[in-house]
């Protein structure tokens, strides 16, 4: 019993010297808050093949609410006074702050719900934030927040902008691990106003953070795509893995193929915040960079291709008046994309402030055409169609077709409009200038389903591999007129012969050329070159060729091929542009029809191609360039010549003055 009453005492003892003697001491520390809070890591760098730079980054000043320091919840009226001087002190200045929410004062001094926002303010009405009913006005998500944020005695306009900023900071769980941005890359002016004014602003810092930085806004951006905030959805899908609401992310092209290797790791700090409202960082872990990406692109083939593609785009003859294309071109032993330019383009840098412009543009400046469009092929077509009657046997060198201009099949006529140097055409002759005929005869003796055969071999209607977004593109064939509703008709195997029926991408047709060109392997497209660390220490990819398939062509069929798309380019109409060269060229043109609407209207147009190699003898690069409403495929040859002339040179930099002389010559 003694002993009991002992530690009953020792007890007594004890929490008497707790809540009596230390009470001030362990009142102190019940009061210390921590909280971890990010270190916002810089992503990681783009560079071309040759190491230049293509997409870096570059400091500036984010205006962030760090809640450690800023009024809180119960201080409502003082973070309302803080927040409406901000917005003042930027509009003033002409520089712009976060304003998200999805509510604006109408023509009529209203509150309104802007168009194309139905997911936000559905979002604003649910329970997690405003908790109103579906059908519950933009006037009442307005007095719900009137109320909830204190601006009854604010104009509506001012009660709006404060009211944005609120619900913002609410739908980023604005606290010590999660601070709040209210504004973004803002000028050192406003940023030292902001910092002079420290203790009104209390809680506002000026955080020097990354920001994306491009060596020529201009340069490939359908390839390198861009970042953007990460969106609601974004986060709802990434959260697990990290990411917080106020993480940018990869939107498209190699932004976004290759977000897990370009995005950085965050470091930690520790916040602590003490009863006298003291604060003490600590850092836990150091931010890391991202990755670097080292592309295929060599920067200055880039940008001789995209203003080569221009200039002949803009300069030919068109039956529109805004004509569209695009150019690809590879490494044939490799599938290395060297270049990759769309027509019309957009500067990456000012994407976001001409979005809409850029939307709404008919012309379609922000499409992948490269990647994403697909187009009958015209009389490209026929180097497959060549290479299947040489291997099937149906044709051999001396088989001669005569072309009278009319090839007859069945109860149909089919012409065949090329000027011949002869009427008996041969595969060479029949390639050189492209006679109609002689492939309406092979098409006949082939039949759609070899002819499909060969055209799978060598890649066409299938993708590339390449790491963006890219489309399939059809085959002809029954089966697939069956699945549009449409009926095969034995004319299609004439028709398919010279390309109709097919669509195929820019990107496939140049990997196609590059198969027939290496001797008959197809490689994987792609735009990746290597990935490392981002100090070079670690290398985590390294994207050797990868061999997709060879096609077990014999090389007689393809040198064969070869040799009419030589005549082409060094004796029919090829010869004006590539005489010159000290090499050997070879290429292959072709027109197709299709439908466009213009005003309204349905309107037939020509889409023109080429498709080329260089040097005819240890090839190296192939080239694809497509014109949407051109007249004459001839007339792009101008760009595949622009593109050797930079490949093949010295390697030292075509500055814009040479390239300008270059084209007008």
């Amino acid at each position: 019993m003694s002993i009991v009453a002992a530690v009953f005492a020792a007890f007594v003892l004890a929490l008497i010297k707790i809540q009596i003697i230390d009470a001030e001491k362990y009142s102190a520390y019940a009061s210390i808050s921590s909280r971890t809070a990010p270190i916002k890591a810089a992503r990681g760098e783009i560079l071309d093949t040759n190491g230049n730079p293509l997409v870096t980054n570059r400091q500036g000043n984010s205006i962030i609410f760090e809640s450690a320091y800023f009024p809180s919840a119960r201080e409502q009226e003082e973070r309302n006074k803080i927040i409406l001087s901000l917005i003042n002190l930027f509009e003033a200045r002409g520089e712009e702050w976060i304003d998200e929410i999805p509510l604006v004062i109408g023509a009529n001094g209203r509150p309104a719900f802007p168009p194309d926002r139905e997911r936000d303010i559905a979002e604003m009405k649910s329970k997690d934030l405003l908790n109103l009913n579906t059908y519950a006005t933009a006037q009442n998500c307005m007095d719900a927040l009137i109320t909830r944020y204190k601006l009854e005695n604010y104009s509506l306009s001012d009660a709006r902008k404060i009211a944005s900023v609120c619900y913002e900071m609410k739908r980023h769980s604005f606290s010590i691990s999660y601070p709040y941005t209210f504004a973004e890359d803002v000028s050192t002016t406003l940023a030292a106003k902001i910092k002079e004014n420290s203790n009104f602003y209390r809680g506002v810092s000026v955080e020097i953070v990354s920001y994306r930085e491009y060596a020529d806004g201009t340069l490939a951006p359908h390839v390198l795509g861009m970042v953007g905030a990460l969106s609601a959805e974004e986060y709802e899908e990434l959260k697990n893995d990290g990411y917080a609401m106020d993480d940018t992310i990869g939107k498209n092209g190699l932004e976004s193929a290759m977000e897990s290797y370009l995005r950085g790791t965050d470091g930690t700090k520790l916040v602590i915040k003490n009863s006298d409202g003291t604060v003490t960082e600590k850092t836990l872990s150091r931010a890391v960079q991202g990755n670097t990406i080292i592309t295929t692109l060599d920067a200055n083939l880039q940008k001789v291709a995209q203003n080569s593609l221009a200039n002949t785009l803009s300069t030919m003859k068109s039956s529109i008046s805004s004509p569209a294309g695009c150019v690809i071109a590879v490494k044939v032993n490799t599938g290395e994309i060297l270049a990759s330019a769309s027509y019309p383009t957009y500067d990456i840098s000012t994407y976001y402030e001409n979005y809409a412009k850029l939307a709404a543009d008919k012309n379609a400046p922000l499409w992948n055409r490269p990647l994403m469009s697909t187009y009958e092929p015209g009389s490209t077509i026929k180097l497959s169609v060549a290479l299947a009657g040489l291997e099937e046997g149906k044709i051999t060198e001396d088989s001669v077709v005569y072309c009278n201009g009319t090839y007859k099949y069945m109860d149909q006529s089919f012409k065949c409009e090329q000027a011949h140097t002869t009427s008996s055409q041969n595969v060479v002759t029949a390639l050189c200038e492209s006679c109609n005929t002689f492939f309406y005869e092979c098409g006949r003796r082939l039949g759609y389903a070899k002819m499909n055969e060969y055209r799978s071999l060598l890649g066409l209607g299938a993708k590339t591999g390449v790491e963006l977004s890219e489309a399939t593109g059809v085959m002809d064939s029954p089966e697939y007129r069956a699945s549009i509703g449409q009926k095969w008709y034995p004319g299609y195997n004439i028709q398919t012969a010279i390309g109709q029926g097919n669509l195929f991408t820019p990107a496939q047709l140049v990997n196609y050329c590059a198969t027939i060109a290496n001797g008959g392997t197809r490689y994987r497209l792609h735009f990746v070159k290597s990935i490392k660390s981002y100090d070079y220490q670690k290398t985590y990819i390294e994207n050797d060729a990868l061999v997709l398939g060879k096609t077990g062509i014999s090389q007689k069929s393809i040198d064969l091929v070869k040799k009419g798309m030589n005549r082409f380019a060094d004796e029919w109409y090829g010869r004006p542009y590539f005489r010159d060269l000290p090499y050997e060229v070879a290429a292959k043109t072709g027109t197709s029809q299709t439908s466009k609407t213009i005003n309204g209207h349905s309107v037939k147009i020509n889409n023109i191609f080429v498709v080329s190699f260089a040097p005819l003898d240890d090839p190296e690069i192939a080239v694809c360039v497509v014109g949407e409403g051109g007249t004459s495929s001839v007339s792009l040859l101008q760009t595949v010549k622009d593109i050797y002339e930079c490949y093949f040179s010295t390697g030292t930099s075509v500055s814009d003055a040479q390239l300008e002389d270059d084209m007008i010559g």
